[in-house]
Parts: C-alpha cells; structure tokens; sequence
C-alpha cells in the first residue's frame, strides 16, 4: 500500500533527523518534495540538497546545518482537508520569524515570494 501523506512523511523524516542531529536525511523524490527542499534552501534552513536516481523514483539527500535552524514543522494542508489562501490571506508565522510554504501556480514558493509575486495557493507546510 502507498504512502497516504508523502509531505508529512518529509516534514517527520526532516524533524526526526534535527532531533537525532544528524548531518543529513534521505528521502524518496518527488517534484513537490524538491520544490520544498528548494524553498528551505533558499530561505537558509537547510545547508544544500541534492536529487540522485535509483532503480525506482529517486532519493533526495537533504544535509542540514551544523546548528538546527528549524525550530518548527507543520502540515497544513493535508489530504483531507485541503487549506488554500488569496494572496491577502497568506499566514504570518510566529510574528515574522518562520515561513509558509505555499504551492502556487508559479511552482513552490515561501509566503514572501508568493506575496512579492502576488499569488496564493495551497499552504503545504508552516516552518519556524
């Protein structure tokens, strides 16, 4: 049988891996997966990440800093019960201090690229 929620299994696989302190996880890919991985990256909560092939559907290895920076994981929008948001509509999380991730028509962006873009969509996940 499938993986129901393969989000969720990323965000435990992530926080589960910061409690451990390890150096880094892996985790089966998928286009939403890198485009989440992209988003951490890019907003400095994970060090890098890099997409390798197997005989099936790839694997991500996410490496994570030194010091924890992610405080915080949460799946919003999960499998039965979609949350989705206008532009006027995207959460602030934790005063300012952490990050929506959103999926937008323009791809996966964090609530500050979607809102300098001028799109909602659906919120994957709040990270602090």
């Amino acid at each position: 049988m499938g993986m129901t929620d393969p989000i969720a299994d990323m965000l435990t696989r992530l926080r589960n891996a910061i409690q451990a302190e390890h150096k880094e996880v892996e985790l089966p890919a998928s286009l939403m997966k890198l485009g989440i991985a992209d988003v951490l990256k890019r907003e400095g909560y994970i060090k890098d990440y890099k997409s390798k092939s197997d005989k099936k559907q790839g694997i991500i290895k996410i490496s994570l800093k030194p010091k924890p920076v992610i405080q915080g994981l949460k799946r919003i929008s999960k499998p039965g019960r979609r949350a989705y948001v206008g532009v006027k509509d995207i959460p602030i999380v934790k005063d300012g201090i952490g990050i929506a991730i959103l999926s937008t028509p323009q791809g996966i962006l964090s609530s500050r690229e979607a809102k300098q873009a001028k799109v909602g969509g659906e919120i994957l996940a709040h990270i602090w």
